[in-house]
């Protein structure tokens, strides 16, 4: 395999099984306390990720992973998840480990570069976001309907399918009903993260747990759409700005007029974006309205 940072072998030796032999790996990422590879077999390919134990500057990564498989295999019970979405997860000598099913897609952001220019402006690529925000809006439906937020809606944790389908990623801060001992949640990426999330961070204590709700999920699907249709943020503020005073903006609920900066006009998915980013949670669609509206229920 001859990687800089291998796999746990603990996690090899129970994945060998599944994915076959001969199997590859390749590291994927390396960064913010965690690592993830790609492993490959002539069987099937799952996504594994293990904590950086030589981090010691991240969140607890261990105790998030352990949190996340948690979730999984609670939203898999709860009917939110496909059952063969989670494959296995454990322990080894520097924490812990998790594996998914391999989804085969694009980055939200790289997928979303022919539309981000004027050159977007054809037909074959408005069926395709409108698919994009009907499918997306899907998953989190089913996620909402069992009483879960996904609580991380954001481009790097949607991927885009050949079949121009958005697929869910990472569940390690979702919130659930009833939930037990758990990592305070405390928000996730600052630009797609809902008002009254923000308005709770700046109003609570560190150690304080936020829960997050379906609307909050809904307004990071239409920040998404808004920054990776557009090329903006849909709040203004500058990249160096400390996380509180971002927050502080985000709190105010005004966003960049969408007429501003559309690379081209496309009314209708424009009218998805904005309902989404309705300042009041409650009059912000819900999911399963959006992914009926868009055909995609």
């Amino acid at each position: 395999m001859g990687e800089a940072f291998p796999p746990p072998g603990e996690a090899i030796g129970l994945l060998k099984d599944h994915v076959g032999e001969p199997f590859t790996t390749r590291l994927l990422s390396d960064r913010r306390g965690s690592r993830a590879w790609k492993i490959q077999g002539p069987k099937s390919a799952v996504a594994l990720k293990a904590n950086n134990p030589d981090d010691a500057t991240s969140r607890d990564k261990a105790a998030e992973m352990a949190q996340e498989d948690d979730y999984l295999v609670r939203l898999t019970e709860a009917g939110a998840l496909n059952p063969g979405y989670r494959v296995d997860a454990g322990s080894w000598d520097g924490g812990r480990w998790l594996a998914v099913r391999w989804v085969d897609g694009a980055p939200m952001w790289r997928a979303f570069a022919l539309a981000r220019g004027p050159e977007g402006d054809r037909p074959s690529v408005r069926p395709w976001l409108l698919g994009v925000a009907g499918t997306w809006a899907a998953c989190l439906a089913r996620m909402h309907a069992a009483g879960w937020a996904h609580a991380d809606v954001q481009p790097t944790n949607t991927l885009i399918t050949n079949n121009g389908c958005a697929a869910v990623i990472d569940y390690a801060l979702a919130c659930g009903p009833d939930d037990g001992p758990r990592l305070p949640y405390r928000g996730a990426l600052t630009h797609t993260t809902a008002p009254e999330i923000a308005d709770a961070i700046l109003t609570t204590t560190p150690d304080t747990h936020i829960q997050a709700e379906p609307p909050a999920d809904v307004w990071g699907l239409g920040a998404t759409l808004f920054w990776c249709w557009t090329g903006h943020r849909p709040v203004s503020y500058e990249d160096g700005t400390p996380r509180e005073d971002k927050l502080k903006a985000i709190a105010k609920t005004t966003t960049l007029p969408l007429d501003d900066v559309r690379p081209w006009l496309f009314p209708q998915f424009e009218e998805v974006i904005r309902a989404c980013l309705a300042a009041s949670p409650e009059k912000r669609p819900s999911s399963a309205d959006l992914a009926a509206l868009l055909g995609a229920s």
